[in-house]
């Protein structure tokens, strides 16, 4: 695997140049070109589609018995995990993060796919309680092409999530990376690829079609073949496939945008507190939709902690990925930033104070990149733009709290519902708030903490469906019972 992948996607398992416009993918961090990858084109979908439901249908897959289909997943997370230096230097170099963080994500990926091996060698099928003179049994049969469609924040561990439970449940699938950072979704195509040639099995299986949304997602989304679509990005293009798959009753999954409160309570332990929001906001330079992005203080403490946050928000090191003293990375894109910073300049206006940040950097280091300081905002409503829009990036609101009723009030005050964090002593306080609280993931004394074990989703407008968890496997299949009689007498009605 080259270390910049050639100007070739995975097409109904071939490589080959995409029949769509060409894609310059960028350096965030000084500006320079990486590479042009060609992408899809709605006929490079459709031929994919075509042929990703004959290999769904192939005996060698389809009847390939779970516990050697587990093998295959174990082989992919073997795989990505020797090349994991490489696939995070790679990511690193096309999505702007740290070393630090795209390692852990290719650690993320191979985990995914040994733990979905696991659960597929132990997945039971189930005999259920007769109720009349027969035998009935409830099986599991792969749904067919799955479309996966990612964003462009977290691509390895994205994709992990949902090709390798697809791939589990019998399937096949048409992989959409973001159109930004199309490159080490590539690079994952290329060790699925490897890997199933190797096996003797359908290399069409996988197809990685990168390209804009607009294009590329709507003919997945659209095509007659797709049976199961699973998206992750922003609520407005997540209402418009579920829009889209209703029309064709077709299941969908849906993982979309957070506006995450994160909780400080009178009694928490500060140094905590602060450490765990200050990751919960700014690692990832906030491009992450579980990012605590609004942050509630009890009014007693409000003024001390915002001051000593903003002390050690200006701390940070703002830098480039490749260096391992670097927190806060450039963001992914320089349109990206000046969105994010169009937001900053939205909250002044409507009368916030921004306490730290609020500007690129300064100096020869930043100049070309796509830099933006981790920024406070205070002194605003939460009724603000800055308070109850998604802004993606390295910004926090923060809004003092009276009492545990007005807490809630503001903290349940937005259309989202996907994460929350709860910084107290008190263990019964935490759980009526988490219980209180709409919100499909709630961390208590820590933030940004993931196991492939436990179900992750979002209420409201933050999503539809989960992924992960025991079960994962269940949502990329279809269920059937059946019956099977016992009695050697006629059925009655007949005679």
């Amino acid at each position: 695997m080259a270390r910049v992948p050639v100007d070739e996607i995975l097409i109904a398992g071939r490589w080959r140049r995409g029949g769509g416009a060409p894609i310059e993918t960028v350096n965030p961090a000084d500006g320079t070109p990486i590479t042009t990858v060609h992408a899809a084109s709605p006929a490079d979908v459709d031929e994919a589609a075509r042929a990703a439901a004959e290999a769904a249908a192939a005996p060698a897959w389809r009847d390939l018995l779970p516990h050697r289909r587990a093998r295959v997943l174990y082989r992919i997370g073997d795989l990505i995990e020797e090349r994991a230096d490489e696939l995070a230097a790679l990511q690193t170099a096309d999505t702007g993060k740290t070393l630090t963080e795209t390692r852990a994500l290719a650690a993320s990926a191979a985990g995914t796919f040994r733990y979905t091996a696991a659960a597929l060698e132990t997945a039971e099928d189930s005999l259920t309680p007769a109720r009349g003179p027969y035998v009935t049994m409830s099986v599991y049969e792969p749904i067919g092409v799955v479309g996966a469609i990612n964003p462009w924040n977290s691509p390895i561990a994205s994709d992990a999530q949902k090709a390798a439970p697809a791939l589990a449940g019998g399937n096949a699938v048409l992989l959409k990376p973001a159109e930004w950072t199309p490159l080490v979704s590539l690079a994952f195509g290329r060790l699925v690829h490897r890997v199933l040639a190797e096996e003797g099995l359908p290399t069409a299986l996988l197809s990685v079609l990168p390209g804009r949304g607009g294009v590329v997602g709507d003919a997945i989304v659209t095509h007659p073949l797709v049976r199961r679509i699973g998206f992750t990005g922003g609520t407005a293009t997540g209402r418009a496939i579920a829009r889209a798959a209703a029309g064709r009753l077709v299941p969908v999954s849906l993982e979309l945008g957070g506006k995450s409160p994160t909780i400080v309570r009178e009694d928490a332990d500060l140094e905590q507190a602060l450490a765990g929001v200050m990751f919960g906001i700014f690692s990832s330079s906030g491009q992450s939709c579980v990012a605590g992005s609004r942050l509630f203080v009890h009014r007693s403490r409000y003024d001390s902690f915002l001051g000593e946050l903003v002390a050690r928000v200006r701390g940070l090191r703002v830098g480039s990925g490749t260096d391992p003293d670097t927190q806060v990375a450039p963001l992914v894109h320089h349109r990206h930033r000046d969105a994010v910073a169009g937001y900053v300049d939205l909250a002044r206006a409507e009368g916030g104070r921004v306490l730290c940040g609020g500007a690129a950097p300064h100096g020869e280091a930043y100049a070309a990149g796509a830099y933006y300081l981790p920024t406070v905002i205070d002194g605003l409503p939460n009724s603000a733009r800055a308070c109850q829009e998604e802004i993606f990036g390295p910004v926090l609101v923060a809004l003092p709290y009276d009492d545990e009723d007005d807490l809630v009030r503001q903290a349940e005050d937005s259309v989202y519902g996907l994460a929350c964090g709860i910084w107290t002593r008190d263990a019964r306080a935490a759980w009526r708030l988490a219980r209180r609280i709409d919100a499909g993931t709630v961390w208590i004394n820590t933030y940004k903490q993931f196991s492939i074990s436990t179900p992750f989703g979002g209420m409201k407008d933050s999503g539809l469906g989960t992924e992960k968890g025991r079960d994962l496997i269940r949502s990329y299949q279809r269920q059937k019972s059946l019956y099977w009689g016992t009695d050697t007498t006629p059925l009655p009605w007949a005679h």
